[in-house]
């Protein structure tokens, strides 16, 4: 039998009654002076944070990287130093447009959100489980998750705001073939693919830059849902995917994804045919084949879901020497909203709680904020430079200049290409089998039949549009199942 140990208030002094309160008289009103019960109602009003903006809803688990394959041709990051070196991380899951009681299977994008503890710091590798996004510039992102979220005027989701944001958007048409397949409803977070999405860039031991694209490929293999069975699992069991996680691990079932990488030149990038740094497209991997790298093994589940899966904060401004930014947009607004996020959220001070806190040393002149409890660094100085402390800059860690392609600033016109939204999703549908194109019409079809209002056709019709510049089958499929009568000669 466990020693017996005494409750306390939060300030240390033994409680006397815990199930009752102070009162005058056994029926009498209570009494302000006992102090346990205010402090037990406050803090229970208190137990919530704000939720995510988006990927509110998640599971998480702490694992070990391991490095299979050497890359140091292309990175000097340490994390990849020697084959066999092992670092300790943390993975979050999550669906992306619900809330934090939606239920896990929701036809949704998945984040898939990677810390790495290295000895240079926290390496967060901030991704999804698709390889592209809806939107391209970070300045559409609110715009865009406003469409997933609550119609101010009802407060019920709206596949009229969808459709009518993605009609008018033709770049997001790409994510939402992903979506409208099968792979818009994974089995789980075992059984699917992980990806940093933006093209990031790896700086070598002789100062060489080339462009980057991380994949994480599941070794369990890749299992979805129909549209059917997920629906049915939102009923009977909406916390389906952080039980099968935890399930998984409890039984020593320790989910594996193979770390890989596509590597573009800086010549590569200024003759492909697409903008490299655009999030809406991919590198083929005919061109750019992928580079094994390593292993995660997922192994532990947190003792404590708050402490460290709802506290958890990822951003992608977290890099380590030799992986460094890249052009691409959506990465440069995130490097700025990410942290900006955490520091709403959970404080100034999100980087000293335990899960995101580097387990290395940590040297600053960073003070102060509310809930800072790690000694505020005690006497020592807070200013910088100073008499009395010897902390200075390490030159070695200098990164390697970028060279920008002119000295203007502006808004640009785009070339031809960067305006294809069509090519890359139309050879995706090329590629499915019989079955998955007649999922993935049937899912699109189930979705925009939700399309309601005065505008109702003219979003349909307009979204057809985008559907039948990517593949003629493809769009009379939908069509057809929408009962939208089509021309002819619209397809000669």
């Amino acid at each position: 039998m466990k020693d017996k140990k005494t409750v306390t208030t939060e300030a240390g002094a033994p409680v006397n009654h815990y199930q009752d309160t102070q009162s005058v008289g056994a029926r009498g009103p209570l009494l302000l002076q006992d102090y346990f019960l205010h402090e037990k109602l406050a803090t229970f009003n208190r137990e919530r944070i704000p939720e995510r903006i988006v990927h509110a809803k998640g599971s998480g688990a702490y694992g070990t990287f391991t490095v299979t394959h050497d890359i140091t041709k292309y990175t000097r990051a340490k994390i990849f130093s020697e084959i066999g070196k092992k670092t300790k991380m943390f993975t979050r899951f999550s669906t992306v447009g619900g809330e934090k009681g939606s239920a896990d299977t929701e036809r949704d994008p998945r984040g898939f959100a990677l810390k790495f503890y290295t000895e240079d710091g926290n390496w967060d590798l901030v991704g999804n489980n698709t390889p592209v996004f809806f939107i391209k510039d970070p300045k559409k992102f609110p715009d865009f998750i406003h469409t997933q979220k609550r119609d101010p005027y009802t407060n019920c989701k709206s596949p009229t705001m969808v459709w009518d944001y993605w009609s008018l958007n033709p770049e997001s048409l790409h994510q939402v073939l992903i979506l409208m397949s099968d792979r818009g409803t994974p089995n789980g977070y075992r059984f699917m693919n992980g990806y940093g999405s933006h093209t990031f860039s790896m700086v070598n031991n002789k100062n060489e830059r080339t462009y980057v694209k991380f994949h994480y490929k599941t070794m369990q293999g890749n299992k979805t849902f129909t549209d059917a069975e997920a629906t049915a699992l939102k009923g009977t069991d909406p916390d389906y995917a952080q039980r099968d996680l935890v399930d998984a691990i409890e039984r020593g079932d320790s989910p594996k994804y193979a770390l890989k990488i596509q590597v573009m030149t800086l010549d590569e990038a200024k003759t492909f045919r697409w903008n490299p740094f655009d999030l809406t497209k991919i590198w083929p991997h005919n061109d750019f084949p992928l580079i094994d790298v390593g292993e995660i093994e997922l192994n532990e589940i947190p003792a404590n879901y708050f402490q460290d899966v709802e506290q958890a904060a990822f951003a992608p401004s977290n890099l380590v020497d030799g992986i460094g930014f890249s052009p691409d947009k959506m990465l440069q607004g995130r490097i700025l909203a990410y942290p900006d996020a955490h520091r709403y959220r959970i404080g100034v001070n999100f980087q000293s709680l335990p899960v995101n806190k580097c387990p290395y040393d940590t040297n600053n002149y960073h003070r102060d904020g509310a809930m800072r409890f790690d000694g505020n660094g005690e006497s020592s100085p807070n200013y910088h430079p100073n008499s009395f402390d010897n902390l200075e800059e390490d030159v070695s860690y200098k990164g390697l200049n970028y060279e920008l392609g002119t000295n203007i600033a502006g808004y640009f016109d785009r070339n031809k290409n960067d305006d294809d939204h069509f090519t890359q999703p139309g050879n995706l549908f090329k590629i499915m089998t019989a079955e998955q194109k007649a999922n993935t019409i049937s899912n699109i079809i189930g979705a925009m039949s939700g399309v309601s209002g005065p505008k109702r056709d003219e979003i349909i019709n307009l979204q057809l549009c985008h559907w039948f510049r990517a593949d003629a089958q493809l769009g009379m499929g939908v069509a057809k199942g929408l009962n939208v009568k089509i021309d002819s000669k619209l397809l000669r």
